[in-house]
């Protein structure tokens, strides 16, 4: 019965997801302050490309749900999330995420049952599959740590938006079939095959789980290309021009070093409207 429940409630969401949500609101002035503070890839964007992250992170959030279990959740936690999801598919922008419909927020590290108590505990981040089809579980420790470690090379939420990228074509094989062209398939795997030869032989800098195979090796490539690129691109330059190529995006150009803004009632309102922060879009909070 509760596996029929189950079933009945994905594909009343699924058809339900036929009706796609876009934005119609104004972004709000507390969600940029929110992406101010936490993502370094919002904030290495020009304005018009921040204008379209937050119109994608509307979008996401229209569209799925986000659910802490066992856990509060609160706004940060889910633009965190929506973030997450947008970054790997910035610069495609009629990307959708079909395959899934809910993200659940846990409040630490789970085992394959999905438990947070006992042993077995050592997983951050899982897209599911059977009765799990169309969501994703997330440690939400892990998705705070991937924004506020901007050096380690790991972004667990970014890591498993890129399985769903990976899955998009039906099979989740680290080849992702509708950004890669078929001629580059084969050289794609022969580069992994080497690269996971060098991880075996401790010879690399890559996240030693990318060693795992193929499917991980595409997500954990991916935490480091949006994370470091620049140093992707010195250390693993082929690496970097097939990642480029796949994700239809110049990280290296990007620069992810600057400081996550800390906005007080004086500093210069991130909407770039010239008036310091109190005047303008923090008005609500100094009045």
């Amino acid at each position: 019965l509760i596996l029929l429940l189950s079933v009945l409630i994905f594909y009343g969401f699924v058809l339900k997801k036929d009706k796609w949500l876009l934005p119609n609101q104004p972004f709000l002035p507390d969600w940029r302050v929110i992406l101010e503070r936490h993502i370094n890839f919002y904030n290495a964007l020009n304005q018009k490309e921040k204008t379209f992250f937050e119109y994608r992170v509307q979008e996401f959030l229209l569209n799925h749900r986000i659910t802490g279990i066992k856990v509060d959740i609160d706004i940060t936690d889910k633009l965190l999330v929506a973030s997450s999801a947008v970054i790997p598919i910035f610069k495609f922008p009629k990307w959708r995420y079909n395959n899934l419909y809910e993200v659940l927020l846990y409040p630490a590290m789970f085992n394959d049952r999905f438990e947070t108590e006992g042993g077995g505990r050592n997983i951050l981040g899982m897209v599911g599959t059977g009765y799990m089809q169309g969501k994703m579980i997330l440690s939400k420790p892990a998705l705070h740590h991937g924004f506020d470690n901007d050096s380690d090379k790991r972004n667990t939420a970014v890591h498993e938006f890129i399985h769903l990228i990976d899955m998009s074509d039906g099979v989740i094989d680290g080849i992702p079939s509708l950004l890669l062209d078929q001629p580059n398939v084969i050289p794609w795997l022969e580069m992994i095959e080497l690269k996971m030869e060098e991880i075996y032989a401790e010879k690399s800098d890559i996240n030693p789980y990318g060693g795992k195979n193929v499917v991980e090796f595409f997500a954990v490539a991916g935490e480091y290309f949006f994370e470091r690129p620049q140093l992707l691109a010195k250390k693993h330059p082929e690496l970097y021009d097939v990642l480029e190529e796949i994700f239809d995006h110049d990280m290296e150009k990007r620069d992810l070093g600057r400081e996550k803004m800390e906005i007080g009632r004086n500093s210069p309102c991130p909407c770039n409207s010239g008036e310091k922060f109190k005047h303008c879009c923090g008005k609500v909070h100094f009045s």
